[in-house]
């Protein structure tokens, strides 16, 4: 709250010092003027407010915005900084939040509202008529939103740490409700919504006449009715229909026509959206120059943190990057038509784990990566880290299941991962898995200790053969760095909802004890496992609060509250070779 009053203190400071003729110059060629609470109306007449950061100076320049439900106040760091470096910098509140009027309802209005703000921001007087948009997570959803309406002055965007489509990947991932995001989302967006209700209803007039004076109310809370009606049609819609459809960066690529710089991050909780767009953008946007204008940036963190040390890991002095400044410079380029050289560069640069080491590639993911099968072994007792299960290149023969009962009343906890909003009492990012790893209902498959350093680099996936005593239940997988110490590292992971096995749009309840042949999608990292360590897989049924239980029942998830245990069983035999599926690089 402090740094906030600081904010509104600075921003009062800067507008005072324009208007007075003091200098505002900080470290740049341009003083600025900053404008607050800008009106532009959209095309049904809800006004939405914005704060301006501009040069004072003659002339036009490019635009950058920013459309955010997350208040505009707080980007004005960013917005003195490349003001001054002549770009008119717009930071607006969406509809139905903060100083914009309307009704907030996630993703329903931001393509039509980001058309008319593009529009509108083009048409300034002293706009040069180019838009560039950025910002992450949310803020990276109203970008994609606004390009799919294919807006005249629209001419690039940089969405940060977001994802490619709002129903797998956001509120779900392979049919699993993405339970702690959503919930704690939802409750922080609610924040907002409520105290408009408080601001909207404290009209002292109304109790004047209320005796005795001691029963003056002085604030009456507003009804919680209705304050958050799309997480319970998020609930209400648990298959990929026409509610998600209608907003699906994935099912609008070819509307796309800008050149896209994505930010991605690894151990963010929407990094496989993020890869997503930038692979399917290359061959589906709907013009050469957003096709061939795609570039990938790939650093650590994202909504689990940011710096050289995320989670329980330090990545190392090379780690930070000023991912800001490079969009600017990306700018620069596009907006201004500076040779500054990026042009000459590498489309992707990610940061290599393990290593900790950053890297340009001429692509992703990486067309030397070999796509490596590590079968699952055991002697069919592969619970927990004291049990038999081992990881190699060679293919099984006949080896018995393993088996464990998943209970969802004892789930497997959530430990670090790709969480968002807030970290949970186990961490978030890297962390140590052996506390789960020592549970009977988690299975436990390790190399040897590697003789020299291998590198994954890719998209990772478990092809599993499993059955389950249930009509339902779900499966998990996560990649794992075991150091020499002992330390279990968490890379990535992922969740498949057994009835989603073969459509996330019509689900099929599986018939108890067939074994079903499915993929577990575990989206993607970079990493060199060095020298002494090993390679570990897990498989669970659970992965909570993270994602929601499966009630093994069958019954809508959004609803259920009766629980059964399932006896689930893992196999990886000469019929059943599952595998973990390694991008491996040389």
């Amino acid at each position: 709250m402090l740094a906030h009053r600081l904010r509104l203190s600075l921003l009062g400071f800067l507008v005072s010092t324009v208007i007075c003729g003091a200098p505002a110059r900080a470290a740049g060629p341009y003083e600025i003027i900053v404008e607050r609470d800008v009106p532009a109306k959209m095309r049904d007449g809800v006004t939405l407010r914005a704060d301006i950061y501009r040069p004072k100076a003659e002339g036009k320049f490019p635009v950058l915005l920013q459309r955010t439900p997350y208040d505009k106040t707080g980007s004005l760091s960013f917005g003195v900084k490349a003001a001054q470096r002549g770009y008119v910098v717009i930071i607006q509140d969406v509809r139905g939040r903060f100083r914009s009027e309307g009704e907030w309802y996630p993703f329903k209005y931001e393509s039509q509202d980001g058309y008319d703000t593009i529009e509108w921001a083009a048409a300034l007087p002293y706009s040069d008529g180019k838009v560039g948009m950025f910002g992450g997570s949310y803020v990276g959803a109203t970008q994609y939103l606004a390009a799919i309406a294919s807006p005249p002055h629209l001419t690039g965007i940089c969405p940060v740490v977001t994802a490619s489509n709002y129903h797998d990947g956001w509120t779900y991932q392979g049919g699993a409700f993405e339970q702690w995001f959503n919930e704690s989302w939802a409750t922080g967006l609610a924040m907002n919504t409520m105290r408009r209700r408080v601001e909207s209803s404290g009209n002292a007039l109304l109790w004047t006449s209320i005796l005795p004076l001691t029963a003056y109310p002085v604030l009456e809370a507003p009804a919680g009715e209705g304050v958050a009606t799309y997480f319970r049609d998020w609930l209400a819609h648990p298959n990929y229909d026409e509610y998600w459809k209608q907003w699906s960066i994935e099912e609008h690529y070819k509307q796309i026509r800008v050149p896209v710089f994505s930010i991605a991050a690894w151990y963010d909780i929407f990094q496989g959206g993020s890869l997503r767009n930038y692979v399917r953008l290359k061959s589906e946007a709907g013009s050469e120059e957003s096709r061939r204008g795609q570039r990938l940036l790939v650093e650590i963190g994202g909504h689990a943190g940011g710096g050289r040390k995320v989670g329980d890991v330090d990545f190392g002095e090379k780690a930070p990057l000023d991912a800001e400044e490079l969009m600017v410079r990306w700018y620069d380029s596009l907006l201004k038509g500076e040779k500054n050289g990026i042009e000459n560069e590498k489309p992707v640069k990610i940061f290599v784990l393990g290593k900790n080491i950053w890297r340009d590639e001429d692509d992703w993911p990486p067309s030397r990566a070999k796509s490596t099968r590590y079968y699952l072994h055991s002697a069919g007792a592969a619970n927990g880290l004291s049990g038999n299960g081992t990881l190699n290149t060679n293919a099984p023969a006949n080896e018995p299941p393993d088996k464990y009962v998943y209970d969802p009343a004892d789930a497997a906890p959530t430990i670090g991962g790709p969480l968002c909003c807030g970290a949970l009492p186990t961490g978030i990012g890297p962390e140590d898995q052996r506390p789960a790893e020592g549970r009977s209902d988690v299975l436990v498959f390790t190399t040897g200790a590697l003789a020299q350093d291998t590198e994954v680099t890719g998209p990772v996936s478990l092809d599993l053969f499993a059955s389950t005593s249930a009509v339902d239940t779900d499966f998990t997988a996560k990649l794992v760095d075991v150091w020499p110490n002992g330390y279990a590292q968490n890379l990535t992971e992922g969740i498949l909802r057994l009835r989603y096995r073969n459509s996330q749009e019509k689900p099929e309840l599986a018939n108890p004890g067939q074994v079903y042949h499915v993929t577990v999608d575990l989206w993607a990292t970079s990493n060199v496992f060095l020298a002494g360590h090993k390679l570990r897989l897990e498989i669970s049924s659970s992965n909570f609060p993270r994602f929601d239980r499966n009630m093994n029942t069958g019954e809508e998830q959004a609803r259920a509250t009766r629980m059964v245990k399932a006896t689930n069983a893992i196999y990886h035999d000469r019929e059943h070779p599952s595998a973990l599926m390694l991008p491996l690089v040389q």
